[in-house]
């Protein structure tokens, strides 16, 4: 079976996305696992599918480069650019996925506003914490990110017995000035680190207000820069988190399943 795909990077993050509106394809973890092989496949962190939905302007299904689900920030960003180029939304939508309902904007820029969901528990780990943005986050703050190593400290997080069986994805945090901040993030479902992870990224600008940082926080990662804004407060947590940065399709074409 031959199918069509667009593939799309949000700051380095890759994705296979797929138009399935008319419900033709339903891949095993297998088959998903060849698509986002960078060898045999397209190669990508993910695959996308675009669904319709009874409700909403589309459906969002996400899966990781192993064949699991989850939500991804990156990915929905890329999601609502394909669907805008679909004609299933002008500015604004509202859409399904694994979390759950999200809204989004697109601006004329290319960027898109992208709203996660309210987060009302962030557990204390030590002096590292835990935090659900649609996928779990363990963050730990550490000094010199870039020469921190991501992949052997990010693999013994993601496999420990305090996140047995499902795993967690580990980001490693530096305090940089003007309320900015670096994040590395080795990714559950990839299995090692990614240049950019949309959750990620939310999880570790909602922890760094624990150190003072304000809203808007702006996050370098390997594949650039992304903007989380959030409101805060003590008893009901964070809400109105929006995940903000670009998507850009990189090229199209076939792929034999």
């Amino acid at each position: 079976m031959k199918i069509h795909f667009n593939k799309y990077q949000a700051t380095g993050n890759d994705f296979v996305l797929i138009d399935n509106r008319a419900g033709t394809f339903s891949f095993s973890a297998e088959q998903i696992q060849k698509i986002c092989d960078r060898r045999f496949g397209v190669g990508a962190d993910g695959l996308i599918l675009i669904e319709k939905d009874p409700t909403f302007d589309f459906n969002l299904n996400y899966y990781n480069s192993d064949g699991s689900q989850s939500l991804c920030g990156n990915g929905s960003r890329a999601g609502v650019v394909m669907a805008a180029s679909l004609g299933l939304l002008n500015d604004k939508t509202k859409f399904n996925a694994y979390d759950g309902v999200h809204e989004a904007e697109l601006l004329p820029t290319g960027i898109v506003r992208l709203k996660m969901n309210p987060v009302v528990e962030v557990k204390k780990i030590g002096s590292d914490f835990f935090i659900n943005t649609g996928s779990p986050h363990h963050l730990r703050f550490v000094k010199n990110v870039k020469d921190y190593a991501v992949f052997e400290e990010g693999k013994k997080i993601r496999y420990s017995k305090e996140y047995d069986p499902q795993g967690a994805n580990a980001n490693f945090i530096e305090l940089e000035p003007n309320n900015t901040i670096s994040v590395r993030t080795y990714e559950r479902g990839v299995e090692d680190e990614t240049f950019s992870c949309g959750t990620g990224v939310t999880a570790a600008a909602l922890a760094s207000s624990y150190h003072g940082y304000k809203s808007p926080v702006q996050v370098n990662v390997m594949g650039g820069t992304l903007s989380v804004e959030f409101k805060s407060d003590p008893v009901s947590g964070f809400s109105q988190i929006f995940l903000i940065g670009s998507a850009v399709l990189v090229f199209e074409g076939f792929i034999e399943i």
